[in-house]
């Protein structure tokens, strides 16, 4: 029992797994952050062509 708790806590295939999920955690809130940030100025592009569009008809 002592070795299997041993090579249990001396295995490193897991670790792998959890540095690319932290990896994805990072970038996918960066993304989230950037797109919260565009999210005005296409709002106020789209207000800006529509207003424009009644404008003129």
């Amino acid at each position: 029992m002592k070795q299997l708790a041993k090579e249990f806590l001396n295995e490193e295939g897991g670790q792998d797994l959890i540095e690319y999920a932290l990896v994805s955690a990072v970038i996918a809130f960066g993304c989230i952050a950037a797109i919260g940030g565009l999210t005005n100025p296409i709002v106020n592009g789209i207000h800006g062509i529509t207003n424009n569009l009644t404008n003129n008809v």
